[in-house]
């Protein structure tokens, strides 16, 4: 009788174990995931992180639930190279063709490397790209008009609906799974970066036919009234129609997270705003009073509140960890005529910082960037130093994959709130300048080139010298401390040398306290 008993409570008891080993293998430890990647979204443009001219109440509900990291960095001022950097854990500056892409460019991520998406398979996940793209597809030219190979489906997604670039490049239509949404094959698309088709219009020779007027580099073909980088012709059927952007992404991501809800997924949701042509839709518009920039991020937040409430009500909100962040710094005027410079008011895009996207100052690449998990992560607000790389490492660990991390650092319990135990380093990259983030320390070396790019208006970070900031007291970077801190510059540059290589150094070396 007692043998009897003590089988049954050892049956009992592995069945508990049973049960609770699975819970945790598809609950606690494998939770949905999200990430929701913003496109130059600055760092002073949110709520949470001090805007007062637009309200962002959805983005401020993950900041304030979640932790509000205030040294959370993309490992680029541009938004190729961070979101190579995001999916891979590799910083950008190893990959010699980790820059801005043209919409032609191959595939930038090596198929045989591990990714995001391919790791998180691994432990079981579903894995979706939604949104914007712009790492490159196939192998160099593409036809457009055929399965478009590789791309996000060979990287590790298993479902993807993308614009293969940005907003403003052509081809201007959606792909799924590699094949061209709503094409019809009677009118192929052609591409050229090249030289225009006969006959068509262009931003340049035909002002009269521009709903949206072009600043610089935006006056090839014309689509929906606005001109584009690049020459396109033909796949009338399948264009996009750009106010309906938003609402087709969104509808594709709630799409997805009902037809997954019941195993674990990982959704990379990859917004364009507000990537310039800024096009809300007539629900937004003149929302803010900022101008179409202004009124894009609002519509962001409204998206990103659509799917919060939907993860509501499938009730698995407390079972979806959320991550928000921005691919790079601000720009208000990146090549269109919106008014966005004019109507920008006292609203500070990169709040207390200096310079914005492709600069090498801290608006370049400190962004907002929160994670959320209701009921596992406590609100918190952290000054940990840590970067989008980190993911990577940080998520096998949740999941328990052994996953080979690269650059990646395993900040796992800094991402739940756990402590503020950060990176001590981090190498910034802005169209292959590097700097150092070290401590409190930002180090630039010595670069050649403008101090301002003109055409955006944004200081670069190029110096004839070193520039040497202490950012827990001077975070704006007005003061280099370099000719006054001569001991802690020798001791940056040494660190810098270490994680970026001899050679660069080299190259700097006469620069030295010049």
């Amino acid at each position: 009788m007692h043998e009897k008993k003590t089988s049954m409570k050892s049956l009992v008891y592995g069945l508990l174990a049973a049960a609770l080993l699975s819970a945790c293998q598809n609950g606690a430890t494998h939770p949905n995931i999200i990430i929701i990647y913003m496109d130059d979204l600055g760092y002073g443009d949110v709520g949470a992180y001090g805007a007062t001219e637009l309200q962002t109440p959805n983005m401020d509900f993950l900041a304030q639930g979640g932790v509000r990291f205030t040294n959370g960095y993309a490992t680029s001022a541009t938004c190729s190279p961070s979101r190579f950097g995001l999916l891979t854990g590799i910083y950008p500056w190893r990959n010699e063709d980790a820059r801005i892409l043209p919409g032609t460019a191959p595939l930038l991520i090596d198929t045989a490397l591990t990714t995001l998406p391919k790791m998180l398979k691994q432990a079981g996940y579903q894995t979706a790209v939604v949104g914007k793209w712009h790492l490159g597809l196939g192998n160099g030219q593409v036809n457009w008009n055929e399965t478009i190979a590789p791309g996000p489906n060979e990287v590790g997604f298993d479902y993807s609906f993308i614009m293969a670039a940005t907003q403003d490049r052509v081809p201007t239509v959606y792909i799924e799974n590699g094949r061209t949404v709503g094409l019809d094959p009677a009118d192929p698309i052609s591409v050229s970066y090249e030289k225009n088709f006969d006959g068509e219009p262009t931003g340049l020779d035909n002002p009269e036919l521009l709903t949206m007027k072009w600043h610089h580099g935006h006056n090839n073909s014309i689509v929906n009234g606005i001109p584009r980088i690049g020459f396109m012709k033909g796949g009338e059927a399948a264009r996009w129609k750009d106010e309906d952007m938003a609402d087709t992404f969104l509808a594709k991501a709630r799409e997805y997270i009902l037809q997954t809800k019941d195993r674990p997924f990982f959704l990379y949701y990859a917004l364009q705003q507000p990537h310039v042509p800024r096009t809300p839709h007539p629900r937004f518009a003149g929302a803010t009073g900022l101008g179409p920039r202004g009124d894009v991020i609002v519509e962001a937040d409204w998206c990103i509140g659509e799917l919060i409430k939907t993860l509501k009500e499938q009730e698995i909100l407390e079972n979806t960890l959320i991550i928000f962040t921005s691919d790079n710094g601000p720009v208000v005027n990146d090549g269109y005529l919106d008014q966005a410079v004019e109507l920008l008011g006292d609203h500070k895009p990169a709040g207390p910082l200096r310079g914005g996207k492709y600069s090498l100052y801290e608006a370049g690449t400190r962004v907002p960037f929160v994670t959320y998990w209701k009921g596992t992560i406590e609100p918190r607000v952290s000054p940990a130093l840590v970067c989008q790389l980190d993911l990577l490492a940080s998520l096998a660990k949740l999941v328990g994959v052994n996953a080979d991390k690269r650059d990646s650092e395993d900040l796992l319990d800094v991402f739940l709130g756990k402590h503020d135990q950060g990176r001590t380093s981090l190498i910034l990259e802005a169209g292959k300048r590097t700097a150092l983030r070290y401590g409190d320390w930002a180090l630039i070396p010595p670069y050649t080139g403008p101090a301002i790019q003109k055409d955006v208006n944004i200081e670069l970070g190029n110096a004839p010298e070193y520039q040497l900031f202490n950012l827990k007291d001077d975070p704006g970077q007005q003061e280099n401390l370099a000719q006054a801190q001569p001991d802690t510059l020798q001791r940056l540059i040494q660190e810098y040398t270490k994680l970026r290589g001899n050679e660069l150094q080299r190259e700097a070396e006469p620069l030295i306290l010049q």
